[in-house]
């Protein structure tokens, strides 16, 4: 059907039919949302008001700790702060207009909009992914050449880094928004997802999507193969140096330093390739729902704790932070 007919419930949907294609240009869209079910709306959206609270702050506590505490101004905590300012970001693209459509009748978003949210969500997101790739070669570093850790990671290099990881990211997702916005949307304006990512977009199209999904899975692949493989001889190094040192306290400390990024790497990659590296006919759009809600919500939420709670010199900091805050108050 691509008269006006299906829009009649939503007038303010229609535009006029192109020459060309006979067709109707969508001038918003409506998120099918999380879940069918009425009674679990409120439930879910007081879980995630939680979950988008404690991202906030604890994001958002970090990178004041470690703006304020000379101790954590070193490289690994420069890569932290801007991977907590990320997940802050990711949190903030998604997380609000969720929120409001758990508790709104009818769940929209412009065409605008829409493309702007998936653009900022791919930007942050390839940023993430980089950012845990240097964060590697930054513990490379420190634990198999100590005496150069300084010169090699100067604060030039770094900022360089993180200037190259935004420029790579915002290319990226330049592309991707640009291949995605350009197909039609003819035959349903109904967004099977909770925000507007290139999956659900594809699946919704009526145009050809087969450049598009190969132009999705190569830049993916090139992002994050290149990320992966960096983290993994990364820490095929690390280990090698490690295992090499006599006195097992050593050991221990050293592999201390790496645990709490290990354990963001596993989480992130291991969400990030099953939601993006595998074939279009494999694709579950309720299924992938589950995926994002955990990379895109669940894991900013994590990140702070997972590189606090076992992070002798984040929790000395923090100390420290609300002694001096109780002295003066």
């Amino acid at each position: 059907m691509t008269s006006c007919d299906q829009y009649q419930r939503q007038p303010d949907l229609c535009a006029e039919e192109t020459e060309e294609g006979n067709h109707l240009e969508v001038t918003e869209f409506i998120f099918s949302g999380l879940t069918d079910h009425p009674e679990l709306q409120v439930p879910l959206f007081l879980v995630f008001l939680l979950i988008y609270s404690i991202t906030l702050l604890g994001n958002g506590g970090m990178i004041l700790l470690i703006s304020i505490d000379p101790r954590l101004h070193t490289p690994m905590y420069f890569f932290l702060s801007n991977l907590s300012f990320c997940d802050l970001c990711i949190s903030l693209i998604i997380s609000p207009k969720m929120l409001l459509n758990l508790l709104a009748e009818r769940k929209s978003i412009s065409y605008t909009a829409c493309a702007v949210q998936m653009y900022l969500s791919i930007v942050f997101s390839d940023v993430e992914c980089l950012l845990l790739a240097v964060m590697a070669y930054d513990r490379y570093v420190a634990i198999c050449n100590p005496l150069l850790y300084t010169v090699t990671m100067s604060r030039q290099l770094c900022k360089q880094l993180v200037a190259g990881v935004y420029t790579v990211g915002v290319v990226d997702s330049m592309i991707h928004t640009c291949c995605t916005f350009w197909l039609s949307f003819c035959s349903s304006n109904i967004i099977n997802h909770f925000f507007c990512d290139v999956p659900p977009m594809l699946a919704l199209s009526c145009s050809d999507t087969h450049i598009n999904e190969i132009v999705t899975f190569a830049f993916m692949s090139c992002i994050t193969g290149s990320s992966f493989v960096t983290v993994l001889v990364s820490y095929v190094y690390i280990t090698s140096t490690i295992l090499r040192i006599r006195s097992a306290e050593s050991q221990r400390k050293a592999f201390s330093t790496c645990t709490f990024h290990l354990t963001a790497v596993v989480l992130f990659f291991g969400t990030f390739l099953f939601m993006y590296l595998r074939p279009a006919s494999s694709y579950s759009m309720d299924r992938d729902k589950v995926t994002s809600v955990f990379y895109t919500l669940v894991i900013p939420m994590l990140n702070p704790f997972i590189y606090s709670l076992r992070n002798t010199e984040v929790k000395d900091a923090l100390r420290n932070s609300m002694k001096k805050l109780l002295t003066n108050s």
